[in-house]
């Protein structure tokens, strides 16, 4: 491959004398050298291939039991100074980061290849993309990179001669979870990851670029850089409108992005822009545009299946990497969350350690955390815009968390401020996307509490400005599909359902859709929802649809313990809101409310 650009070979040169790799490995994204690398790989034992006819063209793969989830305890934003990193973010100053990793870099990639992996964030010729060069020791990085990225010679050429491209240097080196680092170079544009095979620590164009240098470059130039899904929601006249929401990792965001209406709803279709990351950028017109920046997705495996996501079941079925997944004795892939074969004889768990399935105390088949890495083009909802290079115009923006109790089930800002706040104040129970606790409820403002490469006060105030510029705003709501009962069941039936939620939301845009104020936003009625078939009881109704005010003035003194992490630097607008909320919740009265009333 021809490499004319000289500050990507002089990059090249000097990580190959600090690390010291058996051969320096150019990729070019090509399917001839795509298929080479899978054959290295399963030599190599990377990666196990699976069933023929069943997994046409996909393998499967086993990390490191140390290693198979984000470890946020090890990743830090390294800027010049604690207080731009902020305190919801590990920091490290910049000098002592690159002492101290360089010293593990220092040889790490002995007896390894080094690839090469230039990879375009977002279309061709788009105004919203952006050029990183990832140089990695793992051949099962540089096979992930070719399902996530636009990779090889189509980046070089986007890059040109520029020297505005990311550095991102990764090795496996020893997988030592106590020298493990994912550091972050905002000003620098440079990312350096150690000790990790996982994805979300070693896959650098994701949440490393994407989200953590990217949301930083979008605060200097002017956009948004998010940890959100992009659909298009086609009605029955063909008029397409487009919806962007940020949910925690293991959340549903997947399961949305590519939602499957249920049968009622057949003349409405849903169309996959991205079901992860979006780049939003203020249009010429006044709205605001997004882009999906990736080509692939990188899925979480358990909990998927023909019930809950059946476009996400289709576009796994071939040319598919799979983690950490058990595996039956006819080499096919099985997580918590599928069918089992009537013979559960000779699985496999994600160790690759026999396992019974039906030994209720054998441990689980599949890592909490299992993913697959599927192209974004292989899904049946897959939208043409996708390759947009303008983006698609966004009109509602969605802030969704998992909370058993509390919050409705959804409910629309009054304005872009205080839609804002409702991003700023967003708190969700934690998932095993991450180590640590789950089912913990945590602050997680606008899904990026891990992702936000600076500092979360200023990024607040970047969102405020964001839609000073903006003439038509997209309406801003907050979601919660997982409120549960007095026994602990989810109350609302999601999945398909989902889609009376998003013509609402719809509707709202539009200036139609029943609604009532309330002290923290407007909620839709059960009319509104067409839900008085789905058999929900009026109890039920009422906990999906009503406000606990009490417990909302708890919570809002909570949420100023939150800000107050940051000293001051909150912009007044949020104390505004915050302070105009507690007003709203003084003087309401609650009634008793007839919303749980069918009419």
């Amino acid at each position: 491959m021809d490499v004319p650009n000289p500050s990507v070979l002089q990059w090249v040169n000097e990580t190959a004398r600090l690390t010291q790799p058996k051969e320096v490995v150019w990729l070019d994204g090509s399917e001839e050298e795509y298929r080479r690398l899978q054959a290295e790989a399963v030599q190599g034992g990377h990666l196990i291939p699976l069933n023929r006819e069943k997994h046409p063209d996909s393998y499967l793969h086993r990390s490191d039991p140390s290693d198979v989830a984000r470890t946020e305890h090890c990743t830090y934003i390294c800027t010049p100074t604690k207080d731009e990193a902020g305190p919801t973010n590990n920091w490290i100053a910049p000098e002592e980061a690159y002492a101290t990793l360089g010293k593990l870099f220092q040889g790490a990639m002995r007896g390894r290849a080094m690839y090469v992996v230039p990879f375009l964030m977002g279309p061709k010729g788009s105004p919203f993309s952006r050029v990183g060069v990832q140089l990695t020791d793992s051949i099962y990085v540089a096979i992930n990179m070719r399902i996530m990225t636009r990779m090889g010679s189509v980046a070089l050429e986007e890059l040109g001669s520029s020297d505005r491209f990311v550095r991102c240097l990764h090795s496996l080196g020893t997988l030592d979870p106590k020298h493990r680092y994912i550091c972050h170079f905002p000003q620098d544009r440079t990312i350096w990851s150690i000790n990790s095979g996982y994805g979300g620590n070693a896959l650098l164009s994701k949440k490393c670029f994407a989200l953590r240098v990217a949301s930083w470059l979008g605060e200097q130039e002017g956009w948004l850089a998010e940890h959100m899904f992009i659909m298009g929601v086609e009605d029955p006249a063909g008029k397409v409108t487009y919806i962007a929401g940020a949910l925690p990792s293991a959340c549903g965001k997947t399961n949305l992005a590519m939602l499957r209406p249920s049968a009622k709803f057949n003349g409405y279709r849903v169309w996959c822009v991205g079901d992860d990351i979006a780049w939003l950028r203020v249009g010429k017109d006044g709205r605001l545009y997004a882009i999906n920046p990736e080509a692939g997705f990188f899925g979480v495996a358990p909990g998927t299946s023909m019930k809950t996501n059946p476009n996400m079941m289709e576009t796994i079925s071939r040319n598919s990497l799979f983690t950490n997944v058990a595996m039956g004795p006819d080499q096919t892939v099985w997580w918590e969350g599928l069918d089992l074969p009537a013979d559960t004889s000779g699985f496999l768990d994600w160790q690759g350690r026999p396992w019974d399935p039906k030994d209720k105390d054998g441990g689980k088949g599949a890592h909490p955390n299992s993913r697959f890495t599927t192209p974004v083009k292989q899904c049946p909802v897959y939208s043409p815009k996708w390759d947009d290079p303008e983006g698609v115009p966004i009109s509602a923006i969605l802030f969704g968390c998992r909370r058993s109790a509390l919050v409705p089930m959804i409910y629309e800002a009054f304005n872009w401020a205080h839609g804002v706040f409702l991003g700023a104040t967003l708190a969700s129970e934690t998932t095993a996307a991450a180590t640590g606790a789950t089912g913990v409820v945590r602050r997680d403002p606008m899904a990026m509490l891990p992702f936000c490469g600076y500092n979360m006060a200023d990024y607040f105030g970047h969102w405020l400005r964001m839609g000073q510029r903006l003439t038509q705003p997209p309406k801003i709501f907050r979601v919660n599909w997982f409120r549960v009962d007095e026994r602990g069941k989810f109350i609302w039936p999601g999945f398909g359902e989902n889609i009376r939620a998003i013509r609402w939301i719809i509707d709202r845009c539009t200036g139609r859709g029943e609604a009532r104020r309330t002290p923290i936003g407007y909620l839709p009625t059960v009319s509104a929802l067409e839900g008085e078939e789905l058999g929900i009881s009026k109890e039920g109704w009422r906990t999906l649809l009503s406000v606990d005010r009490e417990g909302w003035v708890e919570a809002a003194k909570r949420q100023s313990e939150f800000f107050d992490k940051f000293g001051g630097r909150i912009p007044p607008e949020i104390l505004d809101e915050q302070k105009a909320l507690m007003e709203r919740l003084k003087a309401w009265q609650e009634e008793e409310e007839e919303l749980a009333a069918p009419r």
